[in-house]
């Protein structure tokens, strides 16, 4: 099994940017992939990105692609998710999941099985 941390979030002004961090707590990345997620309140979990840790390819949802990008680091215990020229409707709560290889489909909130702690994303006008 995979044990995820997430951190990085804050509060930041519109327009600005942060990278946000999630970690193996517990050996490496490798044959998973990474997801992130976010969730603001009152509504449902929304996928961002994934990197297949096997490959690196990365792969974006359509309503998240421009402003967010994802990478991983040499390791493959690290994957980061740079959050740029953000924008109010960009609050949620921000989640980091990993599901192994051929077991996910896209973003289906039920096929990733570990998740991360979350860590809050605040954007302030």
């Amino acid at each position: 099994d995979v044990q995820l941390q997430a951190f990085g979030g804050g509060l930041v002004q519109a327009g600005g940017s942060l990278r946000l961090s999630c970690t193996a707590a517990v050996g490496t990345f490798d044959d998973y992939a990474i997801g992130w997620f976010r969730q603001a309140p009152g509504k449902e979990r929304q996928g961002i990105s994934l990197i297949n840790c096997n490959d690196g390819n990365t792969y974006y949802s359509d309503s998240m692609k421009g402003r967010f990008t994802t990478a991983m680091d040499n390791a493959k215990t690290t994957v980061y998710l740079q959050l740029n020229s953000l924008k109010v409707d960009d609050t949620a709560v921000y989640y980091c999941a990993a599901a192994l290889e051929g077991d996910y489909n896209g973003w289906s909130v039920d096929d990733w099985d570990y998740w991360g702690q979350g860590t809050q994303v605040t954007v302030s006008s």
